[in-house]
């Protein structure tokens, strides 16, 4: 079973950076700056997860086969560039889905295997999960996903709590992996197809109302008032 988690974090890992490589290529970076996309997605979400359990040395620091596949998906993405770079605006997201939903099952499964509780096992889950990506488009001078209206977080958080109930209820741990990836990927794959983002709260300033009592003077002057508001974003037509 170590094995299989150890492949899906392999995975996650080769996922994500080649995220970060194509917004290197968008953001019309050198292949230094694909580099350190690449690694700051691959592995950044997994190296605040360790710091903050208190796990020394980190897991690459153990294990360099993570650094070896992130350079060997930066060098193939070098030689494919003509493709990558004409890969469709789509492509980001999606695959950007996929590590979401990896690093949240691998994030949330080890936090478990330390002895956390199940609240800390999901948000290491979600930092797994987000925090790459976060630092990712911070390099590259772009609003986080995770800051944004985007169902992101959300669905991190949806997949690590399935994975923490079905591992107290004593399910095998391929299922728990399983239908958390599930409910993970389906989360964020439906927020990007069908445009679904959470509504935001800000305070709006509401003209003042026009009145017709007479008994209300001419020249008293009608404040115009400050609320809080719930906006929910327009959806994008196809």
């Amino acid at each position: 079973m170590t094995g299989v988690i150890y492949w899906l974090d392999m995975a996650g890992v080769m996922v994500f950076a080649l995220s970060g490589v194509i917004l290197a290529c968008r953001s019309r970076m050198d292949p230094i700056g694909m580099l350190v996309l690449a690694a700051v997605t691959g592995i950044g979400g997994g190296t605040l997860r360790d710091l903050v359990l208190g796990v020394r040395p980190v897991f690459w620091v153990t294990d360099p086969t993570y650094l070896w596949v992130i350079m060997a998906t930066v060098g193939v993405s070098l030689v494919g560039f003509h493709y990558i770079h004409r890969l469709s605006r789509g492509f980001l997201p999606v695959a950007d889905a996929f590590g979401l939903a990896l690093f949240t099952v691998i994030g949330t499964h080890k936090a478990l295997m330390l002895g956390t509780s199940g609240v800390v096992a999901v948000l290491m889950g979600m930092m797994t999960g987000v925090a790459g990506g976060m630092i990712r488009d911070v390099l590259a001078q772009r609003v986080p996903m995770v800051l944004r209206e985007e169902v992101y977080a959300t669905a991190a958080i949806a997949g690590g709590t399935v994975y923490v109930l079905l591992h107290s209820l004593g399910a095998p741990v391929m299922l728990a992996i399983g239908a958390a990836l599930l409910v993970t990927l389906s989360l964020r794959l439906a927020a990007i197809h069908w445009h679904l983002a959470l509504p935001v709260f800000a305070w709006v300033t509401l003209p003042p109302k026009p009145t017709d009592d007479a008994t209300t003077p001419l020249s008293t002057p009608q404040k115009a008032k400050e609320r809080v508001r719930m906006i929910r974003r327009e959806r994008n037509k196809r």
